[in-house]
């Protein structure tokens, strides 16, 4: 069992650390004021190819791997967790499901865009009386000559304020129920569709977190993805490997709210010496990295049984998404904890990461959806 990272996987972890320390970590307290989305530095995450981490080299991709994706999410998420989850999206709910299932025709129009930076992706399946329960989803699509008619509301669509082309949900036969959803690649712009309300996050909040209204929304029949009735299957598919960005998102913002942790412990004095002294701060600290490693590490098994191909990583991305996400509402409450009164202001860094770590906790399936999928699968 090897763990170390390959050359190319430690070149990337490095570039991105650096980029993470000079570009992202001092706009993070800047957006999260201001919820401006980041297109000045996503510009720039383009042209090092983050945008299309996983994304084939003919297509406009850098052509890595997903253990890889996963060291790039962890890294901006440690220094910005907005743009952490906007590049996650735009990789792995957005590119990955248009490389993966969409036809040639399909790729080469909407991949290169979403690689250079010219449009940033969006992933369209939740709706006002649909999370969890994704297969209830009430959007509907029908087919009329040469376009889908398609009609409903999708509610709290990460990039979705700022995003031009979308991978949206309806279904195409409700009598199938989930068997007759589909999936379809819409563009910002075609006839019917429209952005409403804008999210007023807790946190994440340069993230352009808006509902999408489709009004007899035209959409040319060849956008559909795959075929009619595929929809359920890419969306589940496509969230196994979402789990792992999240998972890798969240250990991220844990790793940085530990070195905060460090740093002022070391700082601070009580009692006359820095309370890095007191064994209850140490053990604080100790209790803190461990699970941060261990979270880290089914995130990367859950990336490496992807990369492997040989089998389903279903359980292994819940796993990883779940644990790591319930570390990191544990790590920013201890970091606050030991910033004392300090850390309950805005003028340090863990305050931000502790409202940002909530979210790891819902989106991309609950806490409590993740140990569903684990049992079941253990149950069977």
């Amino acid at each position: 069992m090897n763990f170390d990272l390959t050359d190319d996987q430690k070149l990337i972890k490095d570039m991105v650390h650096d980029f993470a320390e000079k570009e992202l970590k001092e706009k993070a307290v800047e957006i999260d004021k201001t919820q401006e989305f980041p297109w000045d530095t996503l510009k720039k995450m383009a042209e090092l190819g983050l945008l299309g981490i996983i994304v084939p080299e003919e297509y406009g991709g850098a052509g890595m791997d997903f253990i890889s994706l996963a060291i790039a999410i962890e890294e901006i998420s440690r220094a910005c967790a907005s743009t952490g989850v906007i590049v996650a999206v735009n990789n792995s709910l957005t590119a990955y499901p248009i490389e993966h299932w969409g036809n040639e025709e399909q790729k080469r129009k909407y991949l290169p865009p979403l690689c250079k930076g010219e449009n940033i992706g969006a992933f369209a399946l939740t709706e006002p009386n649909a999370g969890s329960d994704a297969a209830s989803i009430e959007a509907t699509a029908r087919l009329e000559d040469d376009y889908y008619i398609l009609n409903g509301t999708k509610r709290f669509i990460t990039n979705g304020g700022e995003a031009g082309i979308f991978v949206v949900f309806a279904s195409t036969n409700k009598e199938l129920k989930h068997k007759g959803i589909s999936a379809f690649i819409i563009e910002d712009g075609f006839s019917g569709f429209s952005k409403g309300k804008h999210e007023d996050l807790m946190g994440l909040r340069a993230t352009a977190n808006c509902e999408l209204i489709f009004e007899d929304c035209r959409v040319p029949k060849e956008n559909l993805i795959a075929e009619e009735g595929m929809g359920f299957k890419i969306a589940l598919g496509t969230i196994d490997v979402s789990r792992i960005d999240i998972g890798a998102q969240a250990v991220g913002i844990s790793q940085s709210a530990l070195e905060e942790s460090i740093k002022y412990s070391k700082e601070r004095k009580q009692f006359g010496k820095p309370i890095c002294e007191f064994e209850f701060i140490q053990g604080m600290i100790a209790d803190m990295a461990t699970k941060i490693e261990a979270a880290r590490l089914l995130v990367l098994k859950a990336a490496y049984i992807k990369d492997n191909g040989k089998k389903r990583f279903s359980v292994e991305s819940a796993m990883a998404k779940w644990y790591a996400s319930e570390v990191v509402v544990d790590v920013t409450r201890q970091a606050i904890q030991i910033h004392g009164g300090y850390g309950y202001t805005k003028d340090y860094p863990v305050e931000r990461m502790f409202r940002e770590s909530k979210l790891m906790e819902i989106y991309e399936g609950t806490s409590e959806v993740q140990k569903i999928v684990i049992a079941r699968s253990l149950l069977r």
